[in-house]
């Protein structure tokens, strides 16, 4: 059983789906850094400062002064603003990773182009058959 378990975790297709999963959580850190970092701020300045994971709307008809409020004093809110931050988020990285496969595409060796095709190999044996039967 050790012999198998060993022949199945160092086939290539395991390690390279390790590789992938830990390549995927590095490039996932490095995108969710330029959005919060980079493009919310952006996102901020064109919408007048606004910041939309602190809008909500109270179901208990009270008036909070911040989400954090409304949370401790354990009203019904629906925090739409966090929403909407998730929104924004789920555009700005599929967008960057749309460019990062794109430009990956574009650098990776293209495709050999596959071989012009040649007479099958019943018409080779058509061929000699003729040039025999012209012969005789």
């Amino acid at each position: 059983m050790w012999k198998e378990f060993k022949n199945f975790i160092m086939t290539g297709n395991v390690i390279d789906l390790a590789v992938a999963v830990l390549l995927a959580g590095a490039v996932g850190l490095v995108v969710n850094g330029f959005v919060n970092d980079i493009m919310m701020p952006i996102v901020g300045y064109f919408t007048g400062g606004v910041d939309f994971s602190d809008l909500f709307f109270a179901l208990d008809g009270e008036q909070y002064a911040t989400l954090e409020a409304a949370k401790e004093a354990a009203g019904s809110v629906v925090a739409w603003g966090n929403w909407v931050n998730s929104i924004i988020n789920l555009i700005i990285v599929g967008f960057v990773l749309f460019m990062i496969v794109k430009s990956y595409n574009k650098v990776r060796e293209p495709k050999p182009k596959p071989a012009p095709k040649g007479p099958t190999a019943e018409e080779l044996l058509a061929e000699i058959r003729d040039e025999l039967k012209k012969q005789k």
